[in-house]
């Protein structure tokens, strides 16, 4: 009833009598910014992969590229969609769809996670491979950049479902895949076990083993020590970096960490023994919060294990994911999904870091907002390229058969993040732009180097 109203005409239906929410409907439009006090609310785009083609198109714009250039990094080299029959344990048989997109193989083989979730689209496995390939160009490693995904709902599957339709769909991408051609790895609800199948899949196709097809592997099987903390402890290295520019004593510091999975938990974990307060935590049934003492991630993260849900953790209330995203902190971590942060709550966000430990989680019209309030984000393309650093890392002792010890591991992995963030501070400089431009612009840059140095064949 309320959505074409802007806020004066609004404001005038609420002198009548309303409900709270109306109200909460009200307040949330006036906060949002470059709304006319009489026009309507903004469309703002939420497609993720034309939210990639922007954000790829404003760094081209700096880096002045030619329009054949453009034309070509900004397409994915190769897209495939197939169709995956899968017994259940009932006996009866269910075709899901799966996706594979390689983005850009220019500095090297194609790499990223498998997702599996309902929600998952093509549009979005394009743009995951997008940001995929700038991720791996803003560390500086030899990949590409790819994505996967399956349209389903594992948490309606069985173990033995899971494993059924992962060997099926390795098959079905096992053109695109291998060693030196495309090398898969975790992602939403994908884990150690699932890399395990692809990779003993893939094996058994080609009579020998592949360890370096999959990354993120069990130990067991030729996994890198610090591969399952690698994508938090690297954002976390980041928000140290960062919190020097921005002169924050973490040791008195706050953080909210929005997705209390993989890498939302540890990176949680991480902050608190750095000696942050962690005051408000969530996953995808709701979130709690404790600004007072703030709340041990560990205890979360043990009563989460026996409830499947931090929500009713003792000592803490319960607020909602959207209320957890503008909580009075100085350090902010959405790791969830994507459009997590955007132009109807940006306005709202009182963090003084925002490290994105997921994938796209804001939108564009949002990180203007962010950079004109002073807030500092940390942009996807760097924050969480700890995980997809330490999987070089993993494949290279796969292809050596040379494992290295944890500390070593960490140890490169800081090298390679402090690097990277100084880098991206530098251009944000240079070219007097937020730190996500900057990342595009040092990121697009290599990529686009690297193209024409190559050159067109034929």
């Amino acid at each position: 009833m309320t959505r074409g109203l802007g806020y004066g005409r609004l404001e005038a239906f609420m002198a009548t009598p309303h409900s709270r929410k109306v109200t909460r409907i009200a307040r949330r439009l006036k906060a949002v910014p470059h709304v006319a006090e009489t026009g309507p609310v903004p469309v703002e785009e939420l497609n993720p992969y034309r939210i990639a083609q922007e954000q790829f198109h404003t760094a081209a714009r700096y880096l002045k590229l030619k329009p054949w250039l453009k034309e070509i990094l900004i397409h994915p080299k190769r897209q495939l969609i197939v169709s995956i029959p899968t017994r259940m344990d009932d006996g009866s048989f269910r075709v899901f769809e799966g996706y594979r997109v390689q983005h850009n193989i220019a500095r090297g083989p194609a790499k990223g996670g498998i997702r599996y979730h309902p929600a998952v689209t093509l549009d979005e496995v394009k743009a995951l491979a997008a940001w995929m390939t700038w991720k791996c160009a803003t560390v500086d490693i030899p990949f590409g950049g790819a994505k996967g995904g399956v349209v389903c709902n594992p948490k309606e599957m069985s173990l033995a479902e899971l494993e059924r339709m992962t060997r099926r769909y390795t098959t079905e991408i096992s053109p695109m895949i291998g060693p030196e051609q495309d090398i898969p790895a975790p992602d939403v609800y994908t884990n150690a076990q699932t890399m395990a199948w692809i990779m003993d899949t893939y094996s058994m196709t080609t009579g020998s083993t592949a360890l370096s097809v999959v990354t993120g592997k069990p130990l067991e099987v030729g996994g890198s020590l610090g591969r399952n903390e690698a994508t938090a402890r690297g954002c976390v290295y980041v928000i140290q970096e960062a919190a020097k520019v921005r002169r924050i004593n973490l040791k008195n510091a706050t953080a909210a960490v929005q997705g209390f999975g993989n890498a939302g938990a540890i990176a949680a974990r991480l902050l608190h023994e750095l000696g942050v307060k962690v005051i408000a935590l969530s996953d995808s049934r709701g979130g709690i919060v404790n600004t007072k003492k703030g709340i041990d991630p560990a205890r979360a993260f043990e009563f989460k294990e026996r409830r499947k849900t931090v929500v009713g953790l003792p000592g803490t209330d319960r607020i909602t994911n959207e209320q957890l995203l503008t909580l009075d902190c100085d350090i902010l971590v959405p790791a969830a999904l994507e459009n997590q942060i955007t132009l109807a709550n940006a306005s709202s966000i009182q963090a003084r870091i925002v490290a994105e430990a997921a994938n796209g989680p804001t939108t564009p019209g949002a990180d203007r907002v962010l950079h004109k309030n002073g807030i500092t984000v940390l942009p996807d393309i760097l924050a969480n390229a700890g995980g997809v650093t330490v999987s070089y890392f993993e494949w290279v002792q796969g292809l050596y058969a040379y494992f290295w010890t944890e500390a070593e591991v960490n140890k490169r992995l800081e090298s390679v993040m402090v690097k990277a963030f100084q880098e991206v501070l530098q251009r944000s400089k240079q070219y007097n732009v937020d730190m996500r431009t900057a990342a595009y612009i040092l990121s697009v840059g290599r990529v686009a180097d690297t193209t024409l140095m190559r050159g067109i064949y034929p």
